[in-house]
């Protein structure tokens, strides 16, 4: 999601735009474009990148692919996404692209083991709306005040004067209802509306998107969130008294339940609606050691601040970071730097 009071970050101006469709347009008829999308993509991740590739295939851009660091599987509720036979695992990917395009990626880490191709490609190209984007591409879209970069990306598209087919369309719905929480959170504005409805002339079900994407879950996914949730803990007096509500998924946990981690991004979603919290943090093991943690917030707190302090980013009501030792240890730094967060009331 994105932080609808972005502070004084500017929207890309004319001539950032001017130069993104330089970028494309400028391409030789035998030119390779490498996509890219962060790490343990999510939808608007995906949804993005695929949605923009399918408006390069009708502009006739032949040597295509898509990839995103680490393992090549794609999260369940995005394996019926249009496009989705651009992508290749990262090994496979273009090692010297003449343009590569980055996705919801707020920073070349986020790039994983493809930060590489920013160096060898001919020219690096960032699609992002994060507030702390660190201006990583030589041609920069970044748009803190849009809901998702899905926004950016569609933007592009009618700049290059690639219509909308339901296939893009899928793909950028996707995209933009999930990183609006399918249009329940603040940066759900008029505009986004405006987008919502574009995307649905095209004839998409957004009845059977929502179904794949929030109401299907395996049975053993429904017993694993049983149990984290079982071992919540709410501690009212953190966060300046504001309430904190935490709780932890293990390896074991994935493993005794046969589930993939990408199952645990949505526990988070079960937590923050704790009444007694206005902060809400779900700890993910990722190795021995190594947890991957998700914070959340209803307004008093810029957990922002909280994820940059501990070596992470995000907005400042929704934000993460990778943590270190056991997952107590992780809370207790969480905990510790949650009063500089608060935000006045």
């Amino acid at each position: 999601m994105t932080d609808p009071a972005a502070g004084a970050a500017e929207a890309p101006t004319g001539a950032e735009w001017a130069a993104a469709v330089a970028a494309v347009r400028r391409l030789p008829a035998d030119a390779r474009v490498l996509l890219i999308c962060h790490v343990n993509p999510d939808g608007d991740a995906l949804g993005s990148m695929l949605g923009f590739g399918l408006g390069l295939r009708r502009l006739g851009v032949r040597r295509l692919q898509a990839t995103f660091p680490g393992p090549p599987e794609l999260p369940e509720p995005f394996r019926w996404l249009p496009g989705r036979d651009l992508l290749v695992p990262q090994d496979a990917a273009y090692p010297d692209p003449d343009l590569v395009i980055c996705f919801d990626a707020a920073s070349e880490s986020r790039l994983g083991d493809l930060v590489d191709r920013l160096d060898t490609a001919g020219t690096a190209l960032v699609l992002d709306h994060h507030a702390s984007n660190t201006r990583f591409g030589g041609v920069n879209l970044v748009d803190p005040h849009a809901a998702a970069t899905s926004v950016v990306a569609e933007g592009l598209l009618d700049r290059l004067g690639v219509p909308l087919d339901a296939d893009i369309a899928a793909c950028l719905y996707v995209a933009l209802s999930t990183d609006t929480g399918s249009f329940r959170f603040e940066a759900t504005t008029p505009a986004v509306h405006e987008m919502a409805a574009r995307l649905l002339a095209t004839g998409i079900r957004p009845g059977d998107i929502s179904q794949r994407i929030y109401d299907t879950r395996p049975f053993g996914a429904v017993r694993l969130f049983g149990e984290a949730i079982g071992r919540a803990r709410l501690e009212p007096g953190a966060a300046g008294g504001r309430g904190l509500v935490w709780t932890y998924a293990t390896l074991d946990d994935l493993a005794r339940h046969d589930q993939p981690p990408y199952v645990l991004e949505a526990l988070i979603d079960s937590v923050r609606c704790t009444a007694e919290a206005d902060v809400s943090c779900v700890v993910k093991q990722v190795a021995a050691t190594e947890w991957a943690v998700s914070l959340r917030s209803k307004g008093a707190v810029d957990v922002s601040r909280v994820a940059v302090a501990l070596g992470g980013g995000g907005h400042r009501f929704a934000a993460g970071f990778t943590g270190r030792g056991s997952a107590d240890e992780v809370v207790d730094r969480i905990r510790a730097e949650l009063d500089e967060a608060l935000l006045p009331a």
